[in-house]
């Protein structure tokens, strides 16, 4: 794997953007300043409508974009969560180029989470929080944003700040989604609420002691939940969980690392961010079993450098020529190993990793590759336990 540094991004300090990828490539990603978009595969950022002059309609550059997703066809939706300022969801039908308002303009909600239905390019679902005192909300579209249907949220649950956030949709049913109520166990843990009947009533189906991460649906049987808990001043992956009943009911994944993250590749297989060291000494996970086991993919000692991108992109003359020999050295990157031993990374006499799998061996290349890196690039400072 290579690496993309915060600065190329645009962005920088413990927090950490949304990632989402078009069909073509094209990396997208959430900032407080706008929406950055890359066309190089990584080498370079803009952000979404710069061109705009401010105060143009439809300008969505120098605002905090928190809601992101790119539907089934290619469509990109996101929505603002600015304070001092309306806030909307817009749609961009030309690949992030262009973006056209969707008619939830507030001056009070912050627009925190979207998601698309796979099975249907015009059904999307959208969640935000605000007023005085503040409320959640959650609405469903099935025209593309044409109108919108609020859900009543009967039976939720809400931590302090009533935060929730859309996390998943089915893919083979439009009518099944995941919400994510933050703080709502509690306080310091989330629950997981599920809908079959596309946002009208919730159930709450886990409810666990820290902040959930993702929610990801792999067949009409089979979702997986990941956490986070506190380690320190940090937050580092903490107990996952599966569903065998499709999403009605959990139990703990036992042979799971500590799971900072979690999606599919390709081929259907769960690719997770484990811990660089100990317990796990997996910074990046696969499981091909239905996460029965794990086996180490990649770490940190495994960086093969910067992408390799020509002067005067940013990820060059930034993330290359500036701050890679910094970062070489924190890690004792040497490159990727191809099955090869692989030199213990840590100077306090952590063991060596598993034999076997190197960045060449991560079996996602091109754009899923790339999101990998991105995604445990935005980790390195973090993982250190």
């Amino acid at each position: 794997m290579n690496w993309v540094c915060e600065q190329n991004i645009g962005y920088g300090g413990e927090w950490d953007p949304k990632y989402a990828i078009g069909a073509d490539g094209t990396i997208f990603a959430t900032t407080y300043t706008g929406l950055r978009v890359s066309r190089d595969g990584g080498c370079s950022f803009t952000t979404a409508t710069s061109e705009l002059a401010p105060g143009t309609p439809n300008r969505i550059a120098d605002i905090w974009i928190d809601a992101l997703d790119v539907g089934p066809t290619g469509l990109v939706w996101v929505g603002t969560a600015e304070t001092g300022q309306p806030n909307d969801v817009y749609l961009s039908s030309d690949n992030g180029v262009s973006f056209t308002s969707l008619g939830l303009v507030s001056s009070m909600v912050f627009y925190k989470s979207v998601k698309t239905a796979p099975t249907n390019m015009a059904r999307a679902y959208v969640s935000g929080y605000g007023g005085a005192p503040p409320l959640a909300y959650v609405w469903r579209t099935d025209n593309m944003g044409g109108s919108w249907t609020p859900s009543p949220l009967a039976n939720v649950q809400y931590g302090s700040t009533p935060t929730v956030l859309v996390a998943a949709v089915d893919p083979s049913n439009a009518d099944v989604v995941y919400l994510i109520s933050q703080g709502a166990n509690n306080s310091s843990g989330d629950r997981l609420y599920r809908s079959s009947d596309a946002g009208m009533t919730w159930t709450d189906v886990l409810d666990v002691t820290g902040p959930i991460k993702n929610v990801v649906i792999q067949d009409a049987n089979t979702v997986f939940v990941t956490t986070m808990m506190q380690s320190g001043m940090t937050f580092i992956g903490g107990p996952a969980y599966r569903s065998t009943n499709g999403g009605l009911a959990f139990d703990p994944m036992p042979a799971a690392p500590q799971l900072a993250c979690l999606g599919k590749d390709p081929g259907g297989n769960l690719i997770g961010c484990g811990a660089n060291w100990q317990p796990d000494y997996e910074a990046v996970a696969r499981s091909t079993d239905g996460a029965a086991s794990f086996a180490k993919v990649w770490r940190f000692v495994e960086l093969a450098g910067p992408l390799d991108c020509p002067a005067g992109t940013a990820e060059y003359d930034t993330c290359n020529q500036e701050m890679w020999d910094n970062v070489k050295a924190q890690f004792a990157s040497t490159g990727p190993t191809c099955g090869a031993n692989v030199v213990p990374d840590g100077a306090n006499g952590d063991p060596a990793p598993k034999k076997g799998g190197g960045c060449c061996d991560a079996g996602a290349g091109g754009p899923v590759g790339l999101v990998w890196a991105l995604i445990v690039g935005g980790l390195l400072r973090r993982r250190r336990a």
